[in-house]
């Protein structure tokens, strides 16, 4: 195997294969990533068994062929060449090495064969469907703050992407919770996805998938099948197995019946809880939110390190209340607020609350209260 390409060309699609690529692994090639060259392109794929990523870039193939090279180390010496270098790669499968040459540049790294590799098996997808690539992107930048980390309730590691019923029409809906708070979120049911499992995207697949979705002209070809989810891109094809599990019915936990209104602006409001938590010794702690009419204090009392107080002007009519809530929690679902207003409505100070963009129902959040 011998091919040129650009740096930049080889940067872009090293970096996106050497994410998925595990740091702490056991099996030796899983650490590499497999190069394919072929006609005029260069084909790169990584996987940790779970999750598999296959990038492609043009590049000036003399002889074809395919090698296996530690995906780190040569993201790294990339990353390290000058803009603007031509790179050449060559392969002696005899020695077993892989020569990467940049202007005065000399690398020699070691390879393992290709036929170690171990390639994704092909799922036959039941459900495939294109979606706008900003659609995608909303739907998983807004929910996956409140996936779980408890790895023992593994099947809310993830966002349960599933076709659901709103306002007399069905949607595509991505669901996230970890107990505490949950996130909602609706978005038009893209034409061929109305017979689609519902299936649980596991945590690290989310945070590939987001490099997909930068290019707001993008289309994303979706497919979906009992056990894997693949999302495509004409350069990338990033493939993934779902959680083996089943997502609780999550609308039990949303409340219906929350009459208290609560309309206060987003920014100012997150910014207000980011300053009194500070005196908090833990991001945990409490802050009280005390409602009175038009009026919001939000107080912070900790014994050991002091106390903080804000007001803030809002929109409010009904009776007094007093409700606790993690900051952390308070100020993850206010930072996913694109709108000017943030809508919560209230029961209790002890039942959760319900939140959402203005008016907006495509997007509605429960945050668990605590005690203060």
């Amino acid at each position: 195997m011998k091919i040129s390409i650009e740096r930049a060309a080889l940067l872009k699609a090293v970096s996106q294969a050497q994410s998925v690529v595990e740091r702490r692994n056991t099996i030796p090639i899983l650490a590499n990533v497999l190069m394919e060259a072929e006609g005029n392109n260069l084909r790169f794929r990584a996987t940790d068994l779970d999750i598999e990523v296959v990038d492609r870039a043009d590049a000036m193939v003399e002889r074809a062929g395919a090698t296996t090279v530690s995906a780190v180390m040569l993201h790294e010496i990339v990353r390290k060449l000058p803009d603007g270098a031509l790179v050449t790669l060559s392969d002696d499968g005899a020695a077993g090495r892989l020569t990467v040459e940049a202007g005065r540049s000399n690398f020699s790294l070691a390879t393992l064969p290709k036929e170690d590799f171990p390639v994704m098996a092909t799922s036959e997808y039941t459900s495939n469907f294109s979606a706008p690539a900003a659609m995608l992107r909303r739907l998983f930048d807004k929910s996956k703050f409140a996936i779980s980390t408890e790895e023992t309730r593994y099947y809310l590691n993830g966002v349960y992407m599933h076709v659901s019923e709103a306002d007399g029409g069905k949607v595509l809906r991505c669901v996230a919770t970890d107990g505490h708070r949950l996130a909602r979120i609706d978005a038009d049911l893209p034409q061929g996805a109305a017979d689609m499992p519902g299936v649980i995207v596991p945590r690290k697949t989310v945070g590939e998938l987001r490099k997909l979705l930068d290019d707001d002209e993008a289309e994303i070809a979706v497919s979906v099948s009992e056990t894997k989810i693949r999302f495509a891109t004409p350069d990338i094809t990033l493939t993934s197995k779902v959680i083996d599990g089943t997502f609780p019915d999550y609308t039990r936990v949303i409340p219906q019946g929350n009459t208290r209104k609560l309309e206060v602006d987003a920014a100012e409001f997150a910014k207000a809880v980011d300053r009194v938590a500070t005196v908090s010794s833990e991001r945990s702690r409490a802050v009280k939110l005390t409602l009175g009419e038009d009026k919001l204090v939000l107080s912070v009392n900790a014994p050991d390190s002091g106390a903080a107080e804000e007001e803030l002007a809002v929109a409010y009519g009904d009776e007094r209340l007093e409700i606790g809530f993690n900051a952390k929690y308070l100020l993850e679902i206010a930072s996913q607020v694109d709108r000017e207003n943030a809508v919560f409505m209230f029961n209790s100070s002890g039942d959760p609350t319900l939140m959402r963009e203005g008016n907006d129902t495509s997007a509605v959040y429960v945050v668990m209260p605590m005690r203060v």
